[in-house]
């Protein structure tokens, strides 16, 4: 979805995730870093970065010992620039499985890869849907797994009414605004006309930026585009079809693709940038997890995606 909107002594078994949430340990992060992940050990790289979970604004919201399981856009973007500051660097790898989040986000982290400088091959595996498929856009090759799920073209703008339930049980709402538009999208009572046209208008602006961003990727026309652009999802079989895509495959494919492009001889040395915990750089990530499971506690701090604002508008 695309959306526009103490000491570890004192652990036991049978602890909260409540209390896991509010650990603190200083600063949440360190600065991204390659990571070796498979060919030479020096000489031109590849590097991957990951866009996995819902696409969400800032930083991580983790507890500073583990991720929040969301991809935050901030840390995204340390890890594209940090790649593209990279001499040894030929090419990104996008390996994106999310379902999308936030228009902002979206579109700072596409900002970012199109600013890099380099060849970028986005890697669809599992799922990269609406947001996941915007950020996609940025890429001079597309590799889509041909089971996984994508497109979703489109925004949407979601809320809840329970004007009828609060009369139910008598409850009353006062609300005291400046002006009419001030409480658009109040759950207490029906939507106005003009709000509904209001709010229609923000999401088609919003659509018709999503559909200008997949012309220009794909070069394809908008007409075309559009056809396709009414929020189905497809699978990478089907995206192939409509052009959304260069090729199907998997990481193999991605890494060869990107070599290629990034003018790599041979079997290229590949990195990953990603943030790392305070604990995963004191004790190592495996380590960090198996103790989280011995206390019983959730090894990521992983939660559905539920944006804190009221009115939140989504690509999904």
């Amino acid at each position: 979805m695309l959306s526009m909107f103490a000491g570890i002594g004192s652990l036991g078994r049978g602890t909260s995730a409540a209390t896991a949430e509010n650990l603190s340990f200083g600063a949440t992060s360190t600065e991204p870093t390659a990571q070796y992940v498979s060919g030479p050990r020096t000489g031109p790289a590849l590097a991957i970065v990951d866009v996995a979970g819902a696409i969400v604004t800032g930083s991580d919201s983790g507890n500073g010992i583990t991720s929040s399981g969301n991809a935050a856009s901030g840390p995204i973007i340390k890890a594209i620039k940090a790649a593209a500051k990279d001499s040894n660097v030929k090419a990104i790898i996008l390996r994106v499985n999310s379902p999308g989040g936030s228009v902002v986000a979206s579109n700072e982290i596409y900002k970012a890869l199109k600013a890099s400088g380099k060849p970028v091959v986005a890697l669809m595996t599992e799922t990269a849907a609406s947001g996941g498929f915007y950020v996609s856009m940025a890429a001079d090759h597309i590799v889509a797994h041909p089971d996984g799920l994508t497109c979703s073209i489109g925004v949407i703008f979601q809320l809840v009414n329970i004007k009828g339930l609060t009369e139910q049980l008598g409850v009353k709402d006062v609300t005291i605004v400046s002006g009419k538009n001030k409480d658009i999208g109040n759950q207490f009572r029906d939507m106005r006309p003009d709000e509904r046209e209001l709010l229609q208008n923000i999401v088609t602006e919003m659509y018709e930026g999503f559909v200008t961003i997949v012309s220009d990727g794909r070069k394809l026309p908008k007409d075309e585009v559009r056809k396709i652009a009414d929020g189905r999802i497809c699978t990478g079989r089907q995206a192939l079809s409509y052009k959304l895509v260069d090729s199907l495959g998997g990481e193999e494919d991605a890494i060869a693709k990107a070599a290629a492009l990034g003018g790599i001889a041979g079997e290229p040395r590949v990195v990953q940038y990603r943030r790392q915990t305070p604990f995963s750089v004191l004790l190592g990530e495996t380590m960090v997890q198996q103790l989280f499971a011995a206390l019983g506690l959730p090894v990521s701090a992983a939660a559905p995606f539920t944006p804190n604002e009221r009115m939140v508008l989504e690509y999904r």
